[in-house]
């Protein structure tokens, strides 16, 4: 299923700006590495990817979550088609194709890759928050669990509460 993304994700990146990683060794460490690094410490609920742009991390952590419920949000329209296509054989994926700010709450985790901390932060759609991002954004994050990705390319996963800032 990750092959099967990734192939549509190069197929429509020659058509729009999905994400400069397209060499294989690469886009395996920082896609999808990442996303299923996250995937594994989460538990089971409902999850909103908040600009979810090519489906990172949403669509890993819905392959390897078989037990979570998965919205990608994703206000760029033509990305919301692409996650669509992408995530039309996931029961458990649903894209909603709007601003973060104007979907309601009720998820149990709320996870973002390469989104602005404070704008995720200032979200109030779940307890949980899962940030994949870099070392020098997650200094300023007071109450995460900060956990280097074992890769060593100086980004980390950030784990905590809305209410930490």
């Amino acid at each position: 299923m990750i092959e099967a993304h990734f192939d549509l994700l190069l197929r429509w990146n020659r058509r729009m700006n999905l994400t400069t990683v397209t060499d294989p060794v690469e886009a395996a460490t920082r896609h999808y590495g990442e996303s299923l690094f996250l995937a594994r410490r989460l538990t089971a609920g409902a999850v909103a990817d908040i600009g979810s742009g090519a489906g990172f991390p949403g669509i890993p952590a819905a392959i390897f979550r078989g037990d979570c419920r998965f919205d990608l949000v994703e206000s760029n329209q033509r990305k919301a088609v692409f996650l669509r296509e992408a995530g039309r054989e996931f029961k458990a994926v649903r894209v909603l194709s709007q601003r973060a700010e104007k979907i309601s709450g009720g998820y149990d985790w709320v996870i973002s890759r390469a989104v602005a901390v404070p704008e995720v932060l200032s979200l109030h759609l779940g307890p949980r928050i899962a940030l994949l991002i870099g070392e020098a954004d997650a200094s300023a994050l007071s109450g995460f669990e900060i956990i280097a990705l074992p890769w060593g390319d100086r980004r980390v996963l950030a784990i905590g509460s809305r209410c930490s800032t």
